[in-house]
């Protein structure tokens, strides 16, 4: 029997990524929802797993965003009991503040391939896949404070809090495992993202490119 999957989505060309097929393999019937068209009071909060995606808003931007505050309390829900949830940059910033954490501006952009060290947690986790040289891609300017219970499983040179678990079921990564293959959706979707923040595409490009194989490995 399929498993039900909501993957919710809040900008068009940033999805499932490298996690999608392997998701697919384990038996899981995927669901893209858009967070600005979904009713959140009616979405399955039983799915048997819940993934929040990436986007370029703040999670305290709730006056220009409609849709965070009423998605963040559907995470809270889900967390609180304890059903399977695994947040991606924005996606992990709105898991960190449904549970009662801060989310803020931070010191500056984090945006390219970068390697990040695992914590003893995040060693023990499934997170250890990820090699001490393995780069993978940062992309978001916000940054949080760990919220209570969570456990820290990995951290940049750039900012201490990347991913923490609370319990066995939810999972919070502020860097993109998933993506990749589709990094020219990116670079033109960004593109005045990036242009302000003076990233070389070119060079972006190529080191996705590279970082594929080892990216879609660790996705598995």
């Amino acid at each position: 029997m399929l498993k039900r999957l909501i993957a919710i989505r809040h900008i068009s060309f940033e999805n499932l990524g490298f996690f999608e097929q392997p998701l697919v393999a384990a038996d899981y019937e995927i669901a893209y929802h858009d967070a600005a068209q979904t009713d959140f009071s009616t979405l399955d909060r039983e799915a048997a797993l819940v993934v929040v995606l990436g986007g370029p808003m703040g999670v305290y931007e709730t006056d220009r965003y409609a849709f965070l505050e009423p998605e963040i309390a559907f995470l809270r829900q889900r967390l609180v009991a304890g059903l399977p949830t695994l947040g991606i940059c924005l996606g992990s910033q709105l898991m960190a503040q449904a549970l009662g954490g801060q989310v803020y501006p931070g010191h500056g952009k984090e945006l390219g391939f970068a390697p990040i060290s695992l914590s003893r947690a995040g060693a023990a986790s499934p997170l250890a896949a990820i090699a001490a040289d393995q780069p993978v891609l940062h992309w978001h300017g916000d940054t949080f404070d760990l919220p209570p219970g969570a456990d820290l499983l990995a951290s940049s040179t750039a900012y201490p809090n990347q991913a923490f678990r609370v319990g066995a079921n939810a999972l919070a990564l502020q860097f993109h495992l998933e993506a990749g293959e589709h990094i020219d959706r990116w670079l033109t979707g960004h593109a005045e993202e990036l242009r302000a923040a003076g990233v070389d595409t070119v060079h972006l490009r190529a080191a996705a490119e590279r970082q594929t194989p080892g990216l879609r490995r660790i996705a598995e």
